[in-house]
């Protein structure tokens, strides 16, 4: 794991702790690390989860099934993205998706039992931890509801709209490039690849939008 700690360093939950505090913390919360090959189920839908994870390299996506068979993206995951986080802490631990490897994953996985323990050195590091792990499950839980309110958008337009404002926000830049290609964007809109073609066609003839591939500028007028 030595290899892994100036990287975690770099994490959400491991953040403002030093890296030899890092060290014994992952002994004292009994870390390991798994080993996925590319299209492994890390994560399969309706299995219980009581660890949850940091993605140490490699990228993953959790996607769900539609009663049509139809694939949905939920999200994308990559390295130093967290896996499980609200499902370790929920009640059945039941996963409500699946969690599948893009390509070959490796993941630090952590009981969520030993985050909450009680540590027998009371070192205020593991009390950072549990801080950085709370702040994360708020995260998440803001970021769910704008994944949601994506979806509830009445329209393709609307959907696609919803969804480039916010990378745009995120990376702060009106010109932007998306983790998507345009079969993975028409999944995790969920909405049909032609559907999504055609309103991308038409918003960029009408100005409100420039694209070359994945690569997107929204213009100044929307």
């Amino acid at each position: 794991m030595k290899e892994y700690i100036r990287d975690l360093t770099k994490t959400n939950l491991f953040s403002g702790i030093e890296p030899d505090k890092i060290t014994s913390l992952l002994d004292c919360i009994q870390a390991r690390r798994a080993e996925y090959k590319k299209d492994a189920f890390i994560i399969e839908e309706g299995s219980t989860v009581y660890d949850f994870g940091i993605i140490l390299s490699g990228h993953a996506q959790a996607v769900k099934w539609d009663i049509s068979n139809r694939l949905i993206i939920i999200t994308l995951l990559k390295k130093g993205n967290e896996t499980g986080v609200i499902l370790a802490a929920s009640l059945d631990h039941k996963s409500p998706v699946t969690l599948q490897a893009k390509d070959d994953v490796s993941i630090l996985l952590i009981p969520f039992d030993r985050v909450f323990a009680r540590c027998s050195k009371n070192c205020p590091w593991h009390d950072k931890l549990l801080r950085n792990y709370v702040g994360i499950v708020a995260e998440k839980g803001l970021v769910l509801h704008e994944r949601i309110d994506c979806l509830l958008k009445p329209t393709v337009r609307k959907k696609i709209l919803a969804y480039l404002t916010r990378v745009s926000s995120e990376q702060q830049t009106w010109m932007f490039t998306i983790p998507f290609n345009r079969n993975e964007l028409a999944e995790y809109l969920n909405v049909e690849r032609s559907a999504l073609s055609r309103e991308l066609s038409n918003m960029k003839k009408e100005g409100l939008i420039d694209y070359h591939k994945n690569c997107f500028k929204l213009l100044e007028t929307i």
